[in-house]
């Protein structure tokens, strides 16, 4: 409400401006105005002349006579075609509607009038945390390149993940540069490495990232993120059917569900569209959707190759719909102890304790003989 009475005070502050500005007596004479000033002066002149004694009465006289005529005929002029001296306060009256009214229609348009302001004091406190975060990642990487031996791999990683997350994806290319050569180097890094090359890029894979790409094949055929950016290339080279055969080949070659099949399933499909195949059943590949299984600690540690905004979609939807479906099922335990494990996962303390919360109402409500009970409240109180 407050936004929206300052933005009321500031257009009406505006419109009188513009109303009163434009509307006014204008500053620069009319041509009108300019004669009768200057004919005026010369009566003024004529009868300070006479005054003086440098012309007789009857010069004066006859000279007066001039000047009055000049002014009648400049009075005449101006009846037949009138100044149009009301347009500056139409305009002005217009302009005083018209540039609220617009702005006000812009900000409606592109703005947010729905979303209540931050408060200074939450948008200082972000901005602090960032800068605390750039800080430690250039003592990271000071530190990493001051190693006489090079810095240890894992460090590099670190720092590689964190300019990933931080949206620096040619500095995150560099970090996994600095290790990708390294002997320890596996099938991970430079999955990651391609990753990041292909994200500096804007989603293109460059002869660079397909070199990266394949050497992570070479080290773990089944890298799913490798595959993933595989098909990627493929299809940018305009072979869809093998980027799609790809993908598919990856999932019946799984053992079990992974938490990545959703996200292969998808592109697949995308691809199918162009390419005349039938869309893949996801029931196939993971019967458990549909009856709620929730991805655990195992579920989510699988899923760490996959690109970090597709990992987490993945993973937050897998969460959300198994959430949901115990909104409507609160009696299921199992259901309530693999959410637990997924917010602890996922680092969602206080979903976590929620969900513990809902653990407990459905253990406690089963019979007494129920094993379940016993060993669903030790596992909750830490036994």
């Amino acid at each position: 409400m407050t936004l929206w009475i300052f933005l009321a005070l500031l257009a009406l502050a505006s419109g009188a401006l513009l109303f009163f500005g434009l509307g006014g007596r204008p500053v620069a004479l009319t041509r009108r105005d300019g004669s009768v000033a200057i004919l005026n002066d010369q009566l003024a002149e004529v009868a300070a002349d006479r005054d003086r004694g440098l012309i007789s009465g009857a010069e004066a006289e006859a000279a007066e006579i001039e000047i009055k005529r000049r002014l009648l005929s400049v009075a005449r002029r101006t009846e037949a075609a009138p100044e149009r001296r009301g347009s500056g306060r139409a305009t002005g009256a217009l302009l005083a509607v018209a540039v609220p009214a617009a702005a006000v229609l812009l900000y409606l348009q592109i703005g947010a009038p729905e979303v209540a302001g931050r408060p200074s004091e939450e948008v200082a406190a972000q901005r602090a945390e960032a800068a605390q975060v750039a800080a430690l990642t250039a003592e990271l990487k000071a530190r990493l390149e001051g190693d006489p031996e090079g810095g240890p791999t894992e460090g590099w990683v670190l720092l590689g993940q964190t300019y990933m997350t931080m949206g620096r994806y040619e500095d995150a290319a560099g970090a996994f540069a600095s290790v990708a050569g390294r002997e320890e180097a596996d099938s991970s890094i430079q999955s990651r490495y391609a990753e990041a090359l292909i994200a500096a890029e804007s989603g293109v894979v460059t002869p660079k990232a397909r070199r990266v790409i394949d050497r992570a094949i070479a080290l773990d055929p089944a890298n799913p993120a490798a595959v993933f950016f595989l098909s990627q290339a493929r299809e940018q080279e305009g072979a869809l059917v093998a980027a799609r055969a790809l993908l598919v080949e990856r999932l019946d070659s799984a053992d079990g569900f992974q938490p990545w099949m959703e996200l292969f399933i998808a592109s697949a499909d995308r691809l199918g569209e162009q390419t005349g195949d039938a869309p893949l059943d996801l029931a196939r590949y993971a019967p458990m959707l549909g009856g709620g299984r929730g991805p655990g600690a195992a579920d989510v540690a699988a899923a760490q190759d996959m690109a970090p905004a597709d990992r987490m979609a993945f993973i937050e939807s897998m969460v959300e719909g198994l959430a949901a479906r115990l909104e409507d099922e609160p009696g299921d335990v199992e259901g309530w102890m693999r959410l637990i494990r997924a917010y602890d996962v996922l680092g969602r303390t206080q979903d976590a304790a929620q969900a513990r919360a809902g653990a407990r109402a459905a253990a406690e409500a089963l019979p007494g003989d129920d094993p379940r009970r016993d060993a669903v409240l030790r596992a909750l109180d830490g036994g």
